[in-house]
C-alpha cells in the first residue's frame, strides 16, 4: 500500500487548480490497481473548500460532492488550523469527514508519505 499526500494551497474557486487536485485525488481513490492511503491537507485559501453548501458550478455537486466521495473512499481530509483561523472559519460547520488539522500533523503525514503532490 502506498501513502499519497496532497498539499493544496489553491483557492476553492477562482482557478481550476483545486478542481484539478480533487479530480486527480478522485482518480487515485477510484483505481483498483493498488490500495492507497490517500490524505489531503488544505492550506491558505484552500481551506474554504471544507465549508458546506457552496453553490456548485455544475450539476453533480461540484467540489463538495468530490470531497464527500473522497471521504467515502477512505481519504483523510484536513484543513490547516492556522489558515482556517486567519479566515474566520475554524469554528464553522465543515463538510462531514473534513476536519481541522495542524502543522505537526502535516509534518507526520509528509514523513509517512510515499508520494507528495502539491497544487
Amino acid at each position: 500500500m502506498q501513502t499519497v499526500l496532497f498539499i493544496i494551497h489553491a483557492p476553492a474557486y477562482g482557478s481550476e487548480r483545486m478542481l484539478s487536485a480533487l479530480r486527480l485525488a478522485t482518480a487515485i481513490a477510484a483505481q483498483e490497481i493498488e490500495t492507497v492511503d490517500l490524505r489531503l491537507f488544505m492550506m491558505s485559501d484552500a481551506v474554504t473548500v471544507g465549508l458546506p453548501n457552496q453553490p456548485a458550478a455544475s450539476a453533480g455537486g461540484g467540489l463538495q460532492q468530490m470531497l464527500i466521495e473522497l471521504v467515502e473512499h477512505g481519504a483523510q481530509i484536513k484543513l490547516c488550523r492556522t489558515c482556517a483561523q486567519a479566515r474566520g472559519i475554524v469554528d464553522l460547520e465543515l463538510i462531514p469527514g473534513v476536519a481541522i488539522g495542524t502543522l505537526p500533523e502535516l509534518g507526520e503525514w509528509t514523513l509517512a508519505a510515499d508520494k507528495v503532490i502539491t497544487f
